[in-house]
């Protein structure tokens, strides 16, 4: 035999290394599908509770909007009086109109005769 040529037993040793090789390259692909299946199945784990949720909220009845608090209105006589003035107008008033209005009505009454 020449230096070129392996021998049964040069040709047994690589094919060993190479099996070892392999058997190791399994091992970590074996230890790495553990990994992913565990990750799967949290994947899985959380997207049933997302569908759960889900299903849940739209089970739930729809909100009635909520009521706006009743407004609070003064309570100053004046108030009162220009509002009077709004409800005894037969047309919409400006600033003006109902300042008068409320004037002419806030007036005390005079005696139109004199003594």
């Amino acid at each position: 035999m020449s230096d070129g040529e392996l021998t049964l037993g040069a040709v047994l040793v690589r094919l060993e290394e190479q099996e070892r090789e392999i058997a190791a390259q399994a091992e970590a692909t074996r230890g790495r599908i553990t990994e992913l299946t565990a990750q799967l199945e949290e994947f899985d784990r959380v997207a049933e509770e997302v569908r759960i949720t889900r299903k849940t909220l739209l089970a739930l009845p729809d909100p009635s909007p909520p009521t706006p608090p009743a407004a609070k209105l003064p309570g100053h006589p004046a108030y009162r009086q220009v509002m009077a003035v709004f409800a005894a107008a037969d047309a919409p008033l400006r600033a003006r109109a109902v300042a008068r209005r409320w004037i002419w009505r806030s007036r005390p009454a005079t005696s139109t005769t004199s003594g």
